[in-house]
């Protein structure tokens, strides 16, 4: 097993009133998905992604950006991913919130991205899994028990350094 340093993590320093821009992501935001989903990680919040792992799975992801805005430089602000996992189920993943922009609504806007997308493609059920329960319980999921988890789900845990210790939250969202 790779374990990935955090030690250099470092992220822009933006402006929480900068301009706002989302999209999808590209193959040049790899490092600053991977820095800001480091930075939460490091802090035991999340898991990290790997910039491998990020390349396989970079269409997954939706963006906020902030533009430069009174000296100060922009980047990246917010990120959150939709992995199909089935023909009836997706995980939403990765989302990550810039700390100058925590409050701002921008992890729901991400949230719901990845939702209208799932949508547009009659996916009937998202899943998460997470620390911040609350949060998604104001984007409409609802807390279920490991046990009652879609099989394909437990096959992506077993890859995972946290398998046999995973103290996530199960989350989940009907579409239909």
């Amino acid at each position: 097993m790779t374990f990935l340093s955090l030690d250099s993590i470092a992220i822009p320093d933006v402006h929480p009133h900068a301009p706002l821009e989302s999209r999808k992501a590209k193959l040049s935001d790899i490092e600053a998905i991977h820095e800001l989903i480091g930075y939460w990680a490091a802090k035991g919040q999340m898991l990290v992604r790997s910039r491998t792992l990020l390349a396989e799975t970079i269409r997954d992801f939706h963006l906020v950006l902030a533009e430069p805005h009174e000296g100060k430089p922009g980047g990246l602000v917010g990120v959150c991913g939709l992995h199909m996992l089935a023909p009836d189920i997706a995980e939403v993943r990765g989302l990550a919130v810039h700390p100058n922009m925590q409050g701002r609504g921008l992890g729901k806007q991400l949230v719901l991205a990845c939702e209208a997308e799932a949508r547009s493609i009659d996916l009937p059920t998202l899943f998460a899994w997470t620390y911040q329960q609350t949060f998604f319980e104001r984007c409409g999921f609802t807390r279920i028990e490991k046990t009652n988890l879609h099989p394909k789900v437990w096959s992506e845990c077993q890859r995972c350094a946290f398998f046999e210790n995973c103290n996530e939250i199960a989350m989940l969202k009907e579409l239909t």
